[in-house]
């Protein structure tokens, strides 16, 4: 029997579903033995007491599953989680949606383990009809120049203690993908599609800066294949807004609810390349690493098999950061870069990058190497 064998860039092993879903284990006794320091207590010798803070946000999962949106504020102010705003737990927005501030950022890997435990069949519960009425925020949240550079090379950034349009995105998805794993948001995580997103630089924002964050869900509306809806993230430095993002996600659903219907003539050749990347599997798990997005489609062969893909596929907004690098000698002050996402990009593959100046701005696109299909067409204004 021949075996074939194993292409150098193509993952050594496979990964446990703990590790599909948290990333790699770290030894957290130095942080935990901090904490007791602090507190003026002794450090434990075991690991039950770590445990237990590690899986607290997993041991109210039921309790969310059936709690709806409308008394979160609520809920969270009496589990302490939230300090109380007024008498019904929560402050009010101009827009009317509740706002609930958060003592910290959550933990990304606890969310993504709340919605695979979600999918499972007699787990889901009923979905909202609409967009949740709840604004999350969290004030005080600084950056890690150690983490700032990590992100910097893996996405092709030069290293510089200003932020790149995209990094307060990766800082403040967590607080995003809270919403989005609440019992009541209309659309499950588990096989969401991101289609687009849209970030607005009002001016540079330098590492040292601190920074507040609030998220929110609007405007769901029919589609095709589904629903969808965008998730806005914003970003403010002294009470003033800095930055903003607007996630579009796509539902697919057996029922299709309408919607337009893309015009589906022939597809525009490819542009002429400026530059073409190989793409290795080692950016899905270094994007991973440096972003919290651990979602298995993006680290591991059998977790992309699980979810209809035959190998693993880039994430979307490290394609967009990787565009955006590719521009960042070039871009001003202030802008905003628009992308969508078409076709995947699978892991390893050629993807080549064009761009070319318009008379407000930039265009530029991703597409295969080899076959031109489309990966990313997007603008700078």
């Amino acid at each position: 029997m021949v075996r074939r064998k194993r292409r150098p860039e193509e993952p050594t092993e496979e990964l446990s579903v703990h590790e599909l879903i948290d990333g790699p284990t770290q030894d957290l006794t130095t942080a935990r033995n901090a904490l007791a320091a602090r507190r003026g207590t002794e450090p434990a010798e075991e690991l039950p007491v770590l445990a237990t803070e590690t899986t607290q946000d997993l041991s109210a999962l039921a309790y969310d599953r059936t709690q709806d949106l409308s008394a979160l504020a609520g809920h969270l102010t009496a589990s302490g989680d939230v300090p109380a705003r007024d008498s019904s737990g929560a402050a009010t927005t101009p827009e009317g949606r509740a706002r609930v501030d958060l003592p910290r950022l959550p933990a990304a890997g606890a969310l993504y383990r709340r919605a695979l435990l979600g999918a499972l069949p007699g787990r889901g519960g009923r979905r909202g009809a609409d967009v949740p009425a709840v604004e999350l925020g969290v004030t005080g949240v600084t950056v890690d120049r150690a983490h700032l550079a990590d992100y910097d090379r893996v996405c092709g950034f030069r290293l510089t203690d200003r932020l790149p349009g995209t990094y307060l995105h990766v800082l403040g998805f967590p607080l995003s993908l809270r919403l989005m794993t609440t019992a009541e948001f209309p659309i499950p995580l588990t096989g969401v599609v991101h289609v687009a997103n849209r970030i607005t630089v009002h001016r540079p924002v330098e590492a040292g800066e601190t920074v507040d964050f609030r998220t929110y869900a609007e405007n769901l509306r029919p589609h095709e294949r589904g629903r969808q809806l965008d998730v806005v993230l914003v970003a403010s430095v002294g009470g003033a807004e800095v930055w903003r993002g607007v996630s579009t996600y796509l539902g697919r659903e057996r029922a299709a609810a309408g919607g337009p219907r893309p015009d589906r003539g022939d597809r525009p050749a490819a542009p002429a390349p400026s530059a073409q990347w190989r793409v290795t599997p080692r950016v899905g798990t270094d994007y991973a690493r440096v972003s919290g997005d651990h979602n298995p489609i993006h680290t591991s062969a059998l977790g992309a098999r699980l979810f209809g893909f035959r190998r693993p596929i880039a994430h979307g907004m490290w394609s967009k950061a990787r565009c955006l690098a590719a521009l960042e000698s070039r871009l001003p002050e202030a802008y905003t870069v628009d992308v969508a996402f078409k076709l995947p990009v699978p892991l390893p593959s050629t993807v080549a990058f064009s761009a070319g100046t318009t008379g407000a701005g930039w265009d530029f696109g991703l597409h295969g190497a080899r076959d031109g299909r489309p990966h990313l067409v997007g603008t700078v204004r």
